[in-house]
């Protein structure tokens, strides 16, 4: 089967977490359809940074490129697209625009022999471990606590908050947020934290130092810009393991982290590192250093899949805010169940678009996808909530 067409579309949720009363995040995606000569589809997504320049990336530079190309021929297609869109290997855009139509071959290649996305990639499990994120930055230590209860109510086995982020913090407020959420699930439960790049390399060995007796399963992305250097340095001077990755757009960037030694687990993640095509080749690397993976930067119902597939995948974040908009536009996403889940029995991807859903969430206007008193991941900041509350 052809390529015949590709489009894009940008759409947003609403993120609302029981008990709140306010919407706390704001989570954007832009949606892919890849359409076959036969005029069967396969959907593909990419997240929310730079979508106005990943759509027209998508339709105006990679479709012109590859149309009339075998849905199957996955690397010769992303050799084309590295050849004569991307010879010196960027990130970002075309990492993005990439990873959008790549799930969508993969669920078209799914969908036509009748297998599961996680079959073809290595079909090492139908089931995966599962952890949820549920500590937003702008959580005090009571909130911490208390939704922390709350996901282990749930049947959550493995929960990860953020720290960070918050202008008005410091690492030492963090530390206290850390040990509120491991007094409140017990010494038992496997607890992570996640920085999203923002500490430098100080205040991140001084978090990590004080932190170090409160068991933690890893820490994520504790240094700005993912420094491989600065990563490997931190790692040789701390208990807790180190985990990297979600937003690295090739596997060079992996092998960076690799051979510096930077890292306990790599987190590839599908919507930004060039989709299936290039994450497997991540997996791989990963096998040949004796490295586990798991997903960081959630989207879970896609990166199950990949983790599902390979031998050395590791467990899959249901981030609360991308868990919710996942079960919102698609139907048919699985949920963790007692801290697993199942891929479906569907072939390809396993769900389907919700087009009532996609055509309600649609954001037309570049001015619509501008965050008011949210960060960059679309949480709400804290002094907006303050700001509410006086």
């Amino acid at each position: 089967m052809k390529i015949a067409n590709i489009t894009a579309s940008l759409h947003r949720h609403e993120i609302d977490l029981p008990g709140i009363g306010e919407s706390i995040e704001s989570r954007m995606f832009v949606f892919v359809e890849v359409e076959t000569d036969t005029g069967l589809k396969g959907l593909g997504c990419t997240g929310q940074f730079l979508p106005w320049s990943t759509m027209p990336c998508i339709e105006d530079h990679i479709f012109p490129l590859i149309k009339g190309m075998d849905v199957f021929h996955t690397e010769a297609i992303h050799s084309k697209v590295w050849k004569q869109l991307n010879n010196r290997a960027y990130t970002g855009v075309i990492s993005n625009a990439l990873s959008a139509i790549d799930i969508a071959l993969w669920d078209l290649k799914g969908k036509i022999v009748g297998k599961s996305v996680s079959e073809l990639l290595g079909g090492y499990s139908r089931e995966a471990y599962t952890y949820a994120t549920f500590g937003y930055p702008f959580f005090d230590e009571q909130q911490i606590a208390d939704y922390a209860k709350k996901f282990l109510a749930d049947g959550h086995t493995m929960l990860k908050m953020v720290v960070g982020g918050e202008p008005t913090r410091t690492w030492k407020d963090d530390v206290r947020r850390v040990y509120a959420a491991r007094e409140a699930i017990g010494p038992d439960v496997d607890l992570m934290i996640d920085a999203n790049c923002y500490f430098n390399p100080h205040d991140a060995f001084m978090l990590a130092k004080a932190v170090e007796d409160a068991n933690l399963k890893w820490f994520e992305e504790p240094i700005q810009q993912n420094d491989a250097r600065a990563l490997a340095d931190l790692r040789s001077r701390v208990k807790i393991p180190i985990a990297a990755g979600q937003m690295e757009g090739n596997r060079w960037r992996f092998r960076e982290l690799v051979v510096h030694h930077a890292v306990d687990v790599l987190q590839p993640n599908v919507l930004y590192n060039g989709g299936y095509t290039e994450a497997l080749k991540v997996a791989h690397l990963a096998q040949a250093f004796n490295l586990p993976m798991a997903n960081g930067g959630g989207w879970p119902i896609f990166n199950m899949h990949i983790l599902a597939g390979v031998m050395n995948g590791g467990p899959v974040e249901f981030h609360y805010g991308m868990w919710m908009t996942g079960k919102h536009f698609f139907n048919g996403t699985p949920d963790p169940v007692n801290g697993k889940m199942t891929i479906p029995d569907a072939p390809g991807l396993g769900f389907t678009p919700n087009y009532e859903a996609l055509k309600d969430g649609r954001v037309k206007d570049p001015k619509g996808s501008q965050f008011t008193g949210r960060d960059a991941h679309g949480y709400l900041l804290r002094e907006t909530i303050e700001k509410k509350n006086a």
